[in-house]
């Protein structure tokens, strides 16, 4: 962040998380102030209900699956929100098969049934939030009926939810990409919060609604200040006193700073129409991440020049008029932060290899060459970590008392830290104090709204997008390890038995899905434990077997989220003609599911 702004002088540059968590950092802050989850994930183990939504944590985050069945050895409730039948929900005690872009109607009928029926903590909404009567009259008409007809969940399921949740003495939920992943995905996260606020459920032991993280430091890279809108400590790159306490640090003007810049996807529009003429890139593989693929590659080829800073050639990196061979996260010594926002130390294993460097050391040599050396002096990373810890004295995610030795010996420490000395702050919001000035958290109205697209005649079948269990986002490390690549070697289109019979294919058989932005033909996998309106295509390839062909790039007004989640789309058997789908057909029956 540091980088871009006074070596490179640009506001424009973004991070992981734009296609992670940032639909659910944006919702935290607006409910609660601050953006991190709020509780260790030792919580987890102490709810006597744990609700899933939008998780599928067994394949893609397992490590968080030892906490839950540790819950379930306690006796508690699980609850799955998924349009698959993921591992996870093979054992759940209620499993909500939900159409992909309707959670926040689910979730707006389990607030009315809570409100309905009483299970509300009256003493922690009138102590310790404010705004409820405007969330209670948006879900008004919100009924389980309703919903039903939206989400394709039965109302009796949806009644139970609310039963389980509201009933129980402790909760978490923990959601991710599938409720995040949408053009209302700050919506549907504001919608799980206010789940948690009306029963109490934040700021006590086995209490809270946490997004899971789904990539390497996605939390710790706009606490770091490498978010187009942020800087170190996560201010707010738009308030003058923020922007003043971080140039005091950085030893530079306060006017040196550029201002907000573009997020990830319109950076690639800019590109695309010629408003941004040079890309800079780090272990970022947009022609497989990015939504859309064939748009971006398009974009790719019209930079007068392009640079990337990877460990492997990535499909991307093809694009490139310069590669730089940079270093794994085994090959440095630095710091990452968590999920739970627990900033943990990550210790050097082994030297980068042939002429690779290490990527801090390759940036600090560029900002040298720009005549930009004296805002960088570093020799080693714990000077850096230093600098940070400085710079976010006072803001939010608040390093101050974190030293390089204490993450190592206490195995981590959890922000904020606000003085030397300072043990952390595993949980949030303990004693019902948020961070606003009124120490109260927010409620707030969360209309129904429908997502990008809609399915159509000429588009019947909903898609959403994920992972599976032997890959890893973009590919670029996992495709190249030949066990993982003999467990899962190309992508499957997911698919219900009804409407494999419908466009008369069998399991295996080749099919065609086109999306209003591409077309992509692969196996079809036919499976009972997907909605039969859905199919699901994993996006870790590249080129003609990307998924990412077929998804689009309209985004969440406020996180500026891609709706990876959500597209309309024709399936049809591959050489054949697509048949008549009526998607009402395509609903679920009585007993599937």
């Amino acid at each position: 962040g540091k980088f871009a702004r006074l070596a490179l002088h640009t506001a424009n540059l973004d991070y992981n998380g734009r296609f992670c968590m940032v639909s659910a950092g944006t919702g935290n802050k607006k409910a609660l102030g601050v953006d991190r989850a709020p509780n260790p994930w030792s919580d987890i183990s102490l709810a006597d209900v744990v609700w899933v939504a939008g998780s599928n944590v067994a394949e893609t985050f397992p490590i968080t699956t030892s906490y839950i069945w540790r819950a379930r050895d306690r006796g508690a409730k699980l609850i799955v929100q998924d349009p698959r039948v993921v591992p996870l929900a093979r054992t759940a005690d209620l499993f909500l098969p939900v159409r992909p872009g309707t959670d926040s109607a689910l979730f707006g009928a389990v607030l009315h049934v809570l409100i309905e029926r009483d299970w509300l903590d009256h003493d922690f909404i009138d102590n310790h939030t404010v705004n409820f009567d405007d969330a209670a009259a948006a879900v008004a008409d919100m009924t389980p009926a309703w919903a039903a007809g939206i989400t394709g969940v039965p109302a009796e399921r949806i009644e139970e939810a609310a039963e389980l949740w509201g009933t129980s003495a402790t909760g978490m939920m923990l959601h991710a990409r599938g409720i995040e992943q949408h053009t209302k995905g700050v919506d549907n996260v504001l919608a799980a919060i206010n789940l948690g606020l009306a029963t109490g459920k934040f700021g006590k032991p086995g209490c809270g609604v946490s997004t899971i993280t789904g990539q390497g430091n996605g939390q710790g890279g706009r606490e770091h200040g490498h978010k187009c809108d942020q800087l170190p400590g996560n201010r707010d790159i738009t308030n003058p006193e923020h922007r003043a306490a971080v140039a005091k640090v950085w030893n530079c003007d306060e006017a040196d700073i550029p201002g907000k810049g573009l997020p990830a996807e319109e950076l690639i529009e800019a590109i695309h129409d010629g408003t941004i003429k040079g890309l800079l890139s780090i272990c970022f593989n947009p022609l497989v991440s990015a939504p859309d693929s064939n748009f971006t590659r398009e974009a790719l080829d019209k930079l007068e020049f392009y640079a990337v800073i990877d460990f492997f050639l990535s499909e991307s990196a093809h694009h490139a008029d310069v590669v730089l061979p940079g270093s794994l996260h085994e090959e440095d010594e630095g710091t990452s932060t968590s999920g739970e926002g627990r900033i943990i130390k990550i210790n050097a294993a082994v030297s980068p290899p042939g002429e690779a460097r290490r990527d801090w050391e390759i940036l600090l040599d560029i900002a040298e060459r720009l005549g930009k050396s004296e805002y960088f002096p570093y020799t080693n990373t714990e000077e850096i970590f230093d600098e940070l810890c400085r710079a976010s004295t006072g803001g939010t995610a608040d390093y101050t008392g974190a030293t390089w030795q204490r993450i190592e010996d206490e195995m981590g420490l959890f922000w904020p830290i606000p003085e030397v000395g300072h043990p952390g702050t595993p949980r949030l919001h303990e004693g019902g104090q948020f961070h606003f000035p009124d120490g109260r958290a927010r409620f707030h109205a969360v209309p129904y709204k429908l997502s990008a697209e809609v399915v159509d005649d000429d588009y019947p079948v909903l898609l959403t997008t994920g992972r599976v269990v032997s890959q890893y986002l973009s590919g670029t490390q996992t495709r190249r390890i030949a066990a993982l690549v003999a467990q899962y070697p190309e992508p499957l289109c997911e698919m219900h038995p009804r409407l494999a019979d419908s466009i008369g294919v069998a399991d295996g058989d080749l099919v065609t899905v086109t999306s209003r932005r591409g077309t992509i033909t692969l196996p079809a996998h036919v499976v009972n434990t997907i909605r039969p309106d859905t199919v699901f295509i994993p996006y870790h390839w590249p080129g003609g077997q990307s998924a990412n062909q077929l998804t689009n790039r309209a985004v969440d007004p406020l996180s500026k989220m891609p709706e990876f989640k959500v597209a309309a789309v024709r399936v049809e058997r591959a050489g054949g003609n697509a048949p008549t789908i009526d998607a009402r057909d395509m609903d679920l029956h009585e007993g599937q599911l």
